[in-house]
């Protein structure tokens, strides 16, 4: 076994530490809510929020590395990277990152989406320096051993039979494939059996020093915490382990897309026995930065948000067809997509599809009443509020912002837009994306006769 090192890098000259950015871009009231922001020299992007009323912190270091990064040949590295930034360091094996937060009751985990990654620890606010200590350490020092990466291999391949085994989930994956094809986009975030098969130690180490590089990296911290402290720390921490290695490196911007193909009136059935046919009826959406986002926030909330959404209502609420049903919008660098999913017993899977398809239409043709809309934002502006009212949702907004935006809004900002949504603006956004042929992506026990009949939902 390959021993693990204690020797680190040597501390950069004071060049190297001269000059770093203090910015203050949201300012709240008493210092709660104020959300400061502090690049350093290497590049790295350290961003916080502070709210003195709660005992505990959670820290992050949100990455610029998503599966559409990968290569055909790669899909499946970002993950599996994920999986080994746990297994040690230099300075600490596995055991002694999971006992290190373990025995201060602290939480420690991670999670990787199509354009970004996250590692994050939700601890005490006393037990802050061990959280950055910790996590800057897995993120800067990972040894990615290959007996790591063989044994990872095992856990990575159970996950992705785990995935398989819930139709549920694996639906969204194969949505995504029939909107986006055999596009970085179009390919599951996990891989498959045979490309983390094929996935090696050397081939691991090379993406993690393609992007791990500060200048890739946004630190984002909320709770009871000093934003100087929390820099000073994080400083140190990058610094012990000789991370700025260019002093005068400028942050990466926010991603900007790759005008993703994307597709319509395809349909994709993977025949599996399972008690209910899982269906994704959906079609382009908007891209993150889209201005009519928010009047998409409050289309879908309307359409299949909620008890009262049209989706539930006609189909579970008045018919029974299905217990969960909903509608849902996912936003990237340069597209997105749009979709309404339904589990159902296979045998009412073409009434749910009819449903499903003639209120996006009539949405598409009518748009929905003042009331619906009136309603969908008191029920948007009142979620955007619930959802923020732990530390790790704090974390995640302003961590996300950086990275993917660029900047902050603060939550009144975020209500006041919602709230400035008008019917029209509403109606518009429901033309343009309604109105589109959608495709549609089916898992289920679906015998050959009620599979010949799928195109009709997307016809």
């Amino acid at each position: 076994m390959t021993s693990r090192s204690s020797k680190v890098t040597a501390r950069p000259s004071s060049e190297a530490r001269a000059v770093a950015r203090t910015q203050t871009l949201i300012k709240g009231e008493n210092g709660i809510g104020t959300v400061r922001k502090t690049t350093l020299p290497g590049g790295l992007r350290i961003v916080t929020e502070t709210l003195p009323s709660v005992r505990s912190a959670t820290f992050g270091i949100w990455a610029h590395v998503g599966s559409r990064d990968e290569t055909p040949a790669l899909n499946g590295a970002t993950h599996y990277l994920e999986h080994l930034l746990f297994k040690g360091t230099r300075r600490r094996s596995a055991l002694d990152i999971s006992s290190a937060l373990d025995a201060v009751g602290g939480e420690m985990n991670a999670f990787t989406a199509k354009e970004y990654t996250c590692y994050y620890a939700r601890v005490l606010d006393a037990d802050l320096p061990l959280a950055i200590d910790v996590v800057s350490d897995m993120l800067t020092g990972s040894l990615i051993l290959e007996e790591d990466v063989n044994v990872e291999r095992g856990a990575i391949l159970e996950e992705i039979a785990m995935t398989e085994d819930d139709p549920g989930d694996c639906v969204h994956d194969l949505f995504a494939h029939t909107m986006f094809g055999d596009n970085a986009l179009g390919r599951p975030v996990l891989g498959t059996v045979d490309t983390v098969n094929a996935l090696t130690a050397d081939r691991i180490r090379r993406f993690y020093k393609k992007h791990y590089d500060p200048t890739h990296l946004v630190v984002a911290a909320a709770g009871n915490i000093d934003h100087n402290k929390v820099v000073r720390q994080v400083r140190a921490a990058f610094e012990k382990a000789g991370a700025f290695r260019e002093p005068d490196a400028t942050p990466i911007a926010p991603r900007d897309g790759r005008r993703t193909i994307r597709t319509a009136g395809r349909v994709e059935l993977i025949g599996r026995k399972t008690e209910q046919a899982h269906v994704v009826l959906g079609m382009p959406g908007l891209a993150r930065t889209d201005e009519r986002r928010w009047a998409l926030g409050v289309l879908n909330t309307a359409l299949g948000g909620g008890m009262s959404s049209r989706l539930f209502q006609e189909v579970r609420e008045k018919r029974g067809l299905a217990y969960s049903v909903y509608s849902y919008t996912s936003g990237f660098a340069d597209c997105g997509l749009f979709g309404v999913y339904a589990g159902c017993r296979p045998s009412q899977v073409h009434d749910v599809l009819k449903i499903c398809r003639d209120e996006l239409d009539t949405v598409a043709e009518h748009g929905l009443s003042d009331e619906e809309i009136g309603r969908a934002i008191g029920q948007l502006r009142g979620s955007t509020v619930l959802g923020l009212e732990d530390t790790g949702a704090l974390m995640n907004r302003i961590g996300k912002s950086e990275l993917c935006w660029g900047e902050q809004m603060s939550v009144d900002d975020m209500l006041t837009r919602i709230a400035a949504v008008t019917p029209d603006e509403v109606r518009e956004v429901a033309r343009d994306i309604l109105g589109q042929r959608p495709s549609l992506s089916v898992i289920g026990p679906l015998k050959d006769k009620q599979a010949s009949r799928l195109n009709e939902a997307v016809a």
